[in-house]
């Protein structure tokens, strides 16, 4: 009961500011900006030994202006995560362009689902709005719950707004068989940080050895559906596309951990193009490999 009067109050704050034109809530996120980066140094230390890590192969000051990027991007992200409260749906198309949709329109003709693979790259929260808003499908979200109940309850009502039905991850299995039967699309954020209990494989990811989770591959071998990932790509502030393509046809053909290297793969290329959309503050590498005994 307190957790829902909290979720309450919280929600009608978030409402309210989500209320404000977006031109004045880019003033707040130019306010934030300098808090984050210059005031409080919003995990700085991690950002920058991310990068270092990731792309020792290019100068301090080229890390630097990285850096600044994502730490200039990172407010309008929470900004934009605000106005999804209140967005109208003809906004949300108007502000991300769809390509490569026939890709998706062709597994869904053909009677199968689809296994979606996105990672947190420019704005993929406004991104789950504009796929619930692309087709009558079913749209599944899998996502991890936070800690916090509060937030959690706030972001998950936010995210359905406009029919997307969020799947916590243990729950994944038994919501992807009670729609196996009818197209539909299931979209795992593959490049989050899993427990040891939940994965034990890791692979070689922006020049570290990272631990990966390996759901979506399993469903897809399950299923047959095909993977395809969902690419969203930063135009201008406020604005975006997201381009649909396909990585695998048959996953069951697909040996070992072939799909989770495939799709980190691309994960990778899509960094490495414009590493400055990807969320480096995020403690991706906490997780090491164990020493063997």
């Amino acid at each position: 009961m307190a957790v829902m009067r909290k979720s309450s109050v919280a929600n009608f704050f978030v409402y309210l500011v989500s209320l404000l034109p977006f031109w004045v809530l880019y003033r707040i996120s130019d306010v934030l900006y300098v808090l984050l980066y210059h005031v409080v140094g919003y995990r700085k230390a991690i950002v920058y030994e991310n990068l270092t890590n990731a792309f020792p192969e290019k100068s301090a000051e080229e890390r630097r202006k990285i850096a600044r990027k994502f730490y200039r991007f990172l407010p309008d992200l929470i900004v934009e995560a605000v106005k999804m409260r209140s967005i109208s749906a003809a906004e949300v198309k108007r502000r991300i362009v769809i390509y490569g949709m026939e890709e998706l329109e062709r597994h869904f003709n053909a009677g199968k689902g689809v296994v979606g693979v996105t990672a947190h790259y420019a704005n993929w929260e406004l991104g789950i709005h504009r796929l619930s808003l692309l087709t009558d499908h079913p749209v599944l979200i899998i996502y991890k719950p936070l800690h916090n109940k509060t937030v959690d309850t706030i972001y998950n009502s936010v995210r359905g707004r406009f029919g997307a039905i969020m799947v916590p991850m243990k729950q994944t299995l038994r919501k992807i068989v009670a729609y196996r039967h009818q197209p539909h699309i299931s979209m795992f954020v593959a490049d989050q940080t899993p427990m040891y209990r939940d994965s034990d494989y890791f692979i070689r990811f922006l020049n570290q050895d990272t631990l990966v989770y390996t759901g979506a591959e399993k469903i897809a071998k399950m299923t047959n559906f095909p993977v395809v990932f969902c690419h969203i790509d930063r135009l201008r502030r406020g604005y975006y596309c997201c381009t649909f393509k396909t990585l695998v046809e048959n996953p069951a053909e697909v040996p070992g951990h072939g799909i989770t290297d495939i799709h980190n793969q691309f994960t990778e290329d899509i960094i490495r193009q414009k590493p400055e959309w990807w969320l480096w503050s995020h403690r991706r590498w906490k997780r090491k490999p164990k020493a063997r005994t």
